[in-house]
């Protein structure tokens, strides 16, 4: 085998459905098309400079050829760690091709750093305040009064829509910092009032859209993330949509990414974040798809020797889902419907009807995969 490819993860998250799904595709990629294929834990690592050069250790063993690609599938608190990022640059220093890279990782980790990059570069963005002090949040409750009230109030490193909630005014704002966690700045961000409780997630791999999702929240809180209980759907994106989701993700430096959106009465976005550890648990049954195995086939695209840019299989499915746009069927949202989300009960119920009818159209389709692959 003259191909090397690791996937690198953690043991907390490795039997999360995400990362099953990547593990289970590369497995079956990497034998039919005779890859070395390596699952590696963060824990299993030690990096070493020996007489000057750099090395690794795995399981105590040195390693003594790398690979050339690996899939990166860190925790976000691990990798906020400068243990986990030490990792990540130890490894690209030796001539992996990291997938994300270091520096992408680091500019999605903290939203104050994506907005710093995505700043100067005519993208759309909620106006944001931030400070460096961790003892200066009561000074910048002050300095960020121009924002206006109600005011979005995030920790620079929450994830999965934790530590972010809206304040109605100063004085509820003051009223709840004693219970704000202080170990990372906050950052103050003008409410886009069209759209509380829904967003749009758009999922972006080698620099290709291979799906979009709106969100809708289900208890009317400001946050529509399916870990807090949202729920999602596959919608049509509009033209400005998908190429300020190409732009962000192009500016970030990333190869696989979730970017979301916010929505505007007037049918334009602006971004809300963007993610370098996208999770798609509900993203595959809303938008009937494999993205474990999409990610699976982009990462041996880039193995030497292959198509690294020119990827057939990714043009092939962008083709499949503008086609698949256009066709867009009963359980699929309308664009208009996207800026006019009421989170009734009778939305939330169709939403999740259509969703357990897609999660079992995957789950089917999952298991004759399957059934195919072992009778190889």
């Amino acid at each position: 085998m003259g191909s090397k490819l690791w996937l690198l993860t953690d043991k907390t998250i490795l039997e999360e459905y995400h990362q099953m799904r990547i593990l289970e595709a590369l497995k079956h990629r990497c034998r039919d098309q005779d890859v070395d294929f390596t699952l590696v834990l963060m824990d299993q690592i030690a990096l070493t400079i020996v007489d000057g050069e750099l090395g690794l250790q795995i399981n105590q063993k040195s390693v003594t050829t790398y690979p050339q690609v690996i899939v990166v599938r860190v925790p976000t608190p691990t990798v906020q760690s400068d243990s986990g990022i030490t990792v990540l640059r130890h490894l690209e220093k030796l001539g992996c091709r990291l997938l994300n890279r270091p520096q992408a990782i680091l500019n999605c980790i903290n939203k104050f750093w994506t907005f710093q990059e995505l700043a100067g570069h005519g993208i759309p963005l909620p106006d944001t305040y931030s400070y460096g002090g961790h003892d200066e949040l009561s000074k910048m409750i002050d300095a960020a009064e121009p924002l206006g009230y109600p005011v979005v109030v995030k920790n620079t490193r929450g994830h999965q829509g934790k530590a972010v909630f809206l304040a109605r005014d100063k004085h509820h704002l003051l009223d709840i910092t004693h219970l704000m966690r202080h170990d990372t700045p906050y950052l103050f961000q003008k409410y886009v009032k069209e759209s509380h409780g829904k967003d749009i997630r758009v999922v972006v791999v080698g620099g290709r859209i291979i799906g979009s999702m709106l969100r809708c929240s289900t208890d009317g809180r400001m946050q529509s993330n399916c870990y807090l209980g949202g729920v999602g759907v596959k919608c049509t994106l509009n033209e400005q949509g998908r190429q300020l989701a190409l732009q962000v993700s192009d500016i970030l430096g990333m190869d696989v990414c979730g970017i979301d959106l916010l929505l505007k009465d007037n049918g334009s976005f602006v971004v809300c974040e963007a993610n370098a550890n996208v999770a798609f648990a509900e993203f595959d049954p809303a938008c009937q798809l494999d993205l474990g195995g999409i990610i699976a086939d982009y990462a041996l695209s880039l193995l030497p020797g292959r198509l690294s840019k020119e990827n057939p299989l990714l043009d092939s499915m962008s083709q499949e889902l503008d086609e698949s746009d256009a066709q867009a069927s009963s359980v699929v949202r309308s664009p208009n419907a996207m800026s006019t989300c009421t989170n009734s009960i009778s939305d939330i119920d169709e939403i999740r009807d259509s969703m357990n009818v897609l999660g079992l159209f995957l789950t089917k389709r999952y298991l004759i995969n399957r059934s195919r692959q072992s009778k190889r």
